[in-house]
């Protein structure tokens, strides 16, 4: 065992612990507490796993689901930019990249590379797995907003506009969950959950 390169690897695992202190908007399912990021990570990987069937393109689930764990570790630094907030959005791209740079390179140089190359390939939605992955990003908060009786839409006022705007990438890695989160969506207009408009 390499001393140096051992102790790298553990500098970047007690960071990517602070991931659990990162809380989101939404709220865990039958009403309970605010999610952590890494909850929405495990949750979204372990939704890849399951749903993979439905994915548009044949996918490397093991990249996939490791894009799922890694995507939102950039948030330690960033913080967790709220999917409706139009303000935070402006500088979410420049704040996740500089988090990017000094979090991933704690780690030895070829695993840098390689978790910031898979942080970017999400980002870019150049691949299938960057497309699945990101049905699951999507997807998962809407599914915990519909068990939650759409409550956090409504403590935002978030309108339907807003919300197909943000699930117009889940049909590209999934016509069929892009399908069901519109059914979900409408089912929310209609329930008073989410705003027309």
């Amino acid at each position: 065992m390499e001393k140096a390169r051992f102790e790298k690897q553990l500098q970047f695992i007690l960071e990517a612990d602070k991931e659990k202190n990162i809380l989101r908007q939404t709220h865990l399912s039958g009403h309970g507490r605010r999610e952590n990021d890494a909850e929405h990570a495990w949750h979204m990987a372990l939704m890849a796993y399951l749903l993979k069937e439905y994915a548009n393109e044949k996918i490397d689930l093991a990249k996939t689901m490791m894009m799922a764990l890694i995507h939102d570790i950039v948030e330690i630094d960033a913080g967790d930019t709220y999917a409706y907030d139009a303000k935070g959005a402006k500088t979410q791209k420049e704040r996740e990249e500089q988090a990017a740079e000094r979090i991933f390179g704690l780690l030895p140089e070829e695993q840098a590379a390689e978790l910031k190359g898979l942080f970017e390939e999400f980002e870019s939605l150049a691949t299938p797995e960057a497309r699945f992955a990101r049905a699951m990003d999507n997807f998962q908060p809407l599914l915990l907003n519909d068990s939650n009786g759409g409550s956090d839409w409504r403590e935002h006022g978030v309108q339907k506009s807003q919300v197909v705007g943000r699930h117009a990438a889940t049909s590209l890695g999934s016509k069929e969950i892009g399908e069901y989160s519109m059914r979900l969506i409408d089912e929310n207009v209609e329930k008073g959950n989410i705003k027309e408009g």
